[in-house]
């Protein structure tokens, strides 16, 4: 075999290094997951087993299981038993964990027993990106994206789903019991095979009903009305495409728009998120280290008491105002079409009349003013303004911060192209890594810490492609 490389006859003896260092290059980043982890306080941020029994056998260090999930993430490796075989042959794998090779059940029971602390080490890199001036632009993109859980969609009931099932049932008994009259009325029209298996059939069908009554029982008692029999945490939740729903978790993030850097985040198993924005916000603030803020959000974020929220904790939100009156869509003028006048508290229509406060009312919470003119009835434009005798305008209280918003918005138009290309990479990425099913484990708690070693190890990432890993180690160990 001429002018082709050739490898080293397997029959041969081979002197390897003596050191197993010599296997692992100065510039790979399996050494900034070793120094990362080892400049560390485990103890203060929680995690168990740091101060070893003084009976009993000796067990694995909290460190070296930590630095097995984070080479994991790192390299799309997040299930247990995948680890416990790349420990066994992966060369980095062994040189970080000098050669210990714990069982997946080990493995398995470390990230389960430690979540809370495990979340914390994702905030403790953010704190270096931080110590890094990394987050020079106090501007952050917010977005929320549903991931799939460990629970199918057939595994998920609500009140719709529980009557379409009965449904079903219902016609396949009727079904059964047809075909056994035309049995009974002809016996040699059917072998008693198919009988048999007909009788079968019947017995699984009425069994399937009670289990139903059961689960409807169940799902009613809970708060949102639905019930998931396999991830107990998890729920149905409507995507764009229609019929596309997951039943799964809604995970939010803060990225900064500087570096694509996720700044904070949180799983939830609420399916909007109208009212995450002033949480968001205020956990992307205080990661970051910046007094003011300013947050990108779509208009799925859009609630009043949210924004409000985050005007008086000073931050500044861009966030588009909803679409959802029906005015437009019958041709008449909306809102928008009105001037408020903050010095007389009054509007001007498009026909120049005033429409003075008449009224104020409690609405969920919120004194909602009600404005509306004398002139309506008399109007020439009465017809393209309202169905009614007088046109109402409603005005909260702390209306204007919506205003200043909108005016915001109007002088930043490329402000929500920023928010797309920032946060909906990141979330694209994420999935990307994390394949068809996103979430390995199960419960609320288990699939928090789950993302925020997804977090930890696309962090790690960004960071070693922005400055390297030789920067990288000497940054964490200054």
């Amino acid at each position: 075999m001429k002018r082709f490389v050739e490898g080293v006859d397997r029959s041969q003896s081979v002197l390897f290094p003596e050191r197993l260092d010599d296997y692992i290059d100065e510039d790979n980043p399996v050494r900034v997951v070793d120094v990362f982890v080892d400049e560390l306080d485990l103890g203060e941020l929680g995690f168990d087993g740091v101060s070893p029994a003084a009976t009993g056998r000796p067990g694995y260090h909290p460190a070296m299981l930590l630095k097995i999930y984070i080479y994991g993430y790192l390299n799309r490796v997040p299930s247990s038993r995948r680890l416990e075989r790349e420990a066994q042959r992966n060369l980095e794998l062994i040189w970080l964990t000098g050669r210990c090779a714990p069982d997946f059940k080990t493995i398995a029971d470390f990230r389960k027993d430690n979540g809370p602390a495990i979340r914390r080490v994702c905030s403790q890199f953010v704190l270096l990106c931080r110590r890094l001036k990394l987050f020079t632009e106090a501007v952050v993109a917010i977005d929320g994206s549903k991931f799939k859980a460990v629970n199918g969609r057939d595994r998920n009931l609500s009140e719709a789903k529980l009557k379409a099932r009965q449904a079903q049932l219902d016609t396949s008994v009727a079904r059964y019991l047809a075909e056994l009259d035309r049995a009974d009325r002809d016996p040699g029209r059917l072998p008693e095979a198919r009988v048999a298996h007909l009788t079968q059939k019947l017995a699984t069908v009425r069994e399937q009903m009670q289990q139903l009554d059961g689960l409807g029982e169940r799902m009613r008692q809970a708060p949102d009305q639905q019930l998931s029999l396999t991830d107990p945490d998890a729920r149905a939740m409507a995507t764009h495409g229609r019929g596309s729903g997951v039943v799964g978790y809604n995970v939010q993030a803060a990225v900064d728009t500087q570096h694509h850097l996720i700044v904070a985040h949180e799983v939830t198993n609420e399916g909007h998120d109208r009212d995450q924005l002033a949480s968001m916000a205020g956990q992307a603030r205080d990661a970051m280290g910046h007094d003011a803020l300013t947050a990108l959000a779509d208009r799925g974020y859009y609630k009043s008491e949210e924004i409000l929220a985050c005007e008086q904790a000073g931050i500044t939100p861009l966030v588009p105002q909803s679409q959802t009156s029906s005015s437009a869509a019958a041709g008449r003028f909306t809102k928008q079409d009105f001037h408020y006048d903050a010095d007389t508290d009054s509007y001007r229509c498009p026909a120049g009349n005033v429409a003075t406060r008449r009224m104020s009312t409690n609405e969920n919470g919120k004194t909602i003013h009600v404005y509306w003119s004398s002139a309506c009835p008399s109007c020439p434009l009465r017809a393209n303004c309202t169905t009614s005798r007088y046109r109402r305008l409603r005005r909260w209280e702390h209306e204007a911060v919506l205003d200043t918003m909108q005016r915001r918005l109007d002088e930043h138009p490329g402000a929500m192209r920023v928010r797309r290309q920032t946060v909906e990479h990141t979330f694209g990425t994420l999935k990307a890594w994390m394949g068809y099913t996103h979430f390995l484990t199960r419960t609320l708690p288990c699939v928090a810490t789950e993302m925020s070693l997804q977090v930890l190890a696309y962090n790690m990432k960004r960071v070693m492609k922005i400055l390297g890993v030789r920067p990288l180690l000497q940054a964490i160990m200054a």
